[in-house]
Parts: structure tokens; C-alpha cells; sequence
């Protein structure tokens, strides 16, 4: 089978406003978006008639969303877990409004964020608060994607395999894959992170966000600029025959705690730098 590949990106690091984040991406020729947040307001407090208007927007402009980027696991891991049953309940809403069945989402937050030294003994109950939401997303029909991410459980690569092979060994792949997102990695201090985390991960990515860091003091790169391997990790995605999105992330001006921002020039310096790549590699894509 042939890798194919779909450019989405977040449209809140273009502009607030929906029209300005469609028209760039319009511009750049990407047809998918990845949807974190529109007029100041992040997906999950968005109400029903901000869902119905990104719906008719993204229709107006022939721009499909390809993944809810919603913030769910980024709270922490001693909160009881109906705080964030409701969310999820909340972020399915919104994924039938505007058609899209991927949702992005963390791990959650040790008591004690200022070293990952102690996060291993976190494991256990991330794994068993991820299974009650996948098991969520499978009577709902929706597929959760797990974003590796500093300060949460699964920041590391060894974290990271440990929770997706727990939760994959006992429920469906269809409902629950992993995000690949290199300069997370980066800025954890993990070396050589594609070469190292292939083998651990590789079969189980369901989705790829692109940006790049330097491992020195992890600062945010375009795609192939830093020390995220990223042509070794679409090289391996395509003899896979990958056939999914990669999803345009850059925090080329601010990298925030729940969000980034780029502006209309960094994300064509990120889709143009992501694209050299693409073509090296010899990636297909589809619209």
C-alpha cells in the first residue's frame, strides 16, 4: 500500500477570527484543520451556536476538520475523573457538529510538575483513567489520540509506550492511537527520537504533529531544522504505507500552555519548511 498524506494545521496560530484561519490555510492549499479554537475561545467552551457557525464556516470554505485539538487530560491526575467525563461528553458534541470523530487528548498532571523524576509511579493510574475514556470514545464511535507532552504522565518515550501498549492490549485500536509530536519529545531532553521511539511506538501512531526543536534549550524549529528527525519519521510513516494527517503545529512565535501562536507567516514558513521534507522523503499528498 502507498503512503498517503493530509496537511492540516491549527488555525487558531494563524488568527483568532475562523475567516482569517480558513482563508490562510485556503491560501496555502491545506484543506484540513485542526480545531483548538475560534473567536478567543478554546473547542471545549465553545457553545452550541459557536459549533454550528465553525461547521457552516469550514463548509463556505470547502475546509474539512480533521481532529478536535481539545485540551481533556491536561488537568490534574488526583482530580476525580467525572471532570473530565463531562468534557469529553462536551468535545463528542462538538465532534458531530462538525464532523469530525478524532479527538485529541493528554495524560494528565503529576501533583509535582517541576521534575519528571517521579512521574513512573503516575503510570498505572493514567492508564486506568484513559481506559474509561476510550472506552467512552468506543460507544460513541469516536477515536481518542494521545499527545505525548511535557509536564503530563506521558512526556517521555518510555511513558508513552508503556500507557498506549496497556490501553491497546485490552481495547479496540479503533478508538484509541497515539500522536507523534517530535519537539515534545525534544523538549523533555529525549536524543535521537524518531531512531530510538520507532521501534517503541511506530505501529502505534494514528496521527503526527509537526514541529521541530533544538535539543540544547529546546526551542521551536520548522520541520527538519531541529533535532526532531522529522525526515527519518515520515521516511519510516511511508514505508508503513501511512495513511492519515500530518498536522501543522509550529509555535513559531509563542509555544503557551494550551496553546501557540505562528500568525499567517510562520505557518507558511512551517507548511513550506514541512513540505521540502515531504518531497525529499518522497511523501504523497492528498488533498
Amino acid at each position: 500500500m502507498s503512503a498517503t498524506f493530509r496537511v492540516s494545521a491549527f488555525g487558531d496560530e494563524i488568527a483568532p477570527d475562523l475567516d482569517e484561519q480558513l482563508t490562510t490555510l485556503r491560501d496555502l492549499n491545506i484543506g484540513c484543520l485542526d480545531l483548538r479554537g475560534a473567536w478567543g475561545k478554546n473547542v471545549l467552551h465553545m457553545d452550541d451556536d459557536d459549533l454550528a457557525r465553525v461547521a457552516q464556516v469550514s463548509r463556505n470554505y470547502g475546509v474539512k476538520v480533521a481532529c478536535i485539538g481539545s485540551p481533556i487530560g491536561k488537568s490534574p491526575i488526583e482530580e476525580p475523573i467525572d471532570f473530565e467525563v463531562g468534557n469529553l461528553r462536551r468535545i463528542f458534541k462538538a465532534g458531530d457538529v462538525v464532523g469530525c470523530r478524532n479527538v485529541r487528548l493528554f495524560s494528565f498532571y503529576p501533583p509535582d510538575t517541576s521534575t519528571n523524576a517521579l512521574y513512573d509511579q503516575y503510570v498505572e493510574t493514567a492508564i486506568e483513567r484513559l481506559a474509561v475514556l476510550t472506552d467512552m470514545a468506543a460507544n460513541e464511535g469516536f477515536m481518542l489520540l494521545l499527545e505525548n507532552e511535557k509536564g503530563i504522565v506521558t512526556d517521555t518515550l518510555s511513558r508513552c509506550e508503556a500507557v498506549v501498549k496497556a490501553i491497546s492490549a485490552v481495547r479496540t485500536g479503533r478508538h484509541f492511537r497515539f500522536i507523534w509530536d517530535s519537539a515534545n519529545f525534544i523538549q523533555v531532553g529525549e536524543e535521537r527520537v524518531v531512531e530510538r521511539g520507532w521501534p517503541m511506538l511506530g505501529d502505534a501512531i494514528g496521527y503526527v504533529h509537526i514541529k521541530d526543536a533544538v535539543l540544547s534549550d529546546g526551542h521551536v524549529v520548522p520541520a527538519g531544522e531541529g533535532d526532531g528527525q522529522l525526515p527519518l519519521l515520515l521516511a519510516h510513516l511511508v514505508e508503513i504505507g501511512y495513511q492519515g494527517t500530518v498536522a501543522l503545529e509550529p509555535h513559531l512565535k509563542v509555544a503557551g500552555h494550551s496553546t501557540g501562536f505562528s500568525g499567517a507567516d510562520g505557518m507558511r514558513m512551517a507548511a513550506d519548511a514541512l513540505r521540502k521534507v515531504m518531497a525529499e522523503v518522497g511523501c504523497v499528498e492528498v488533498w
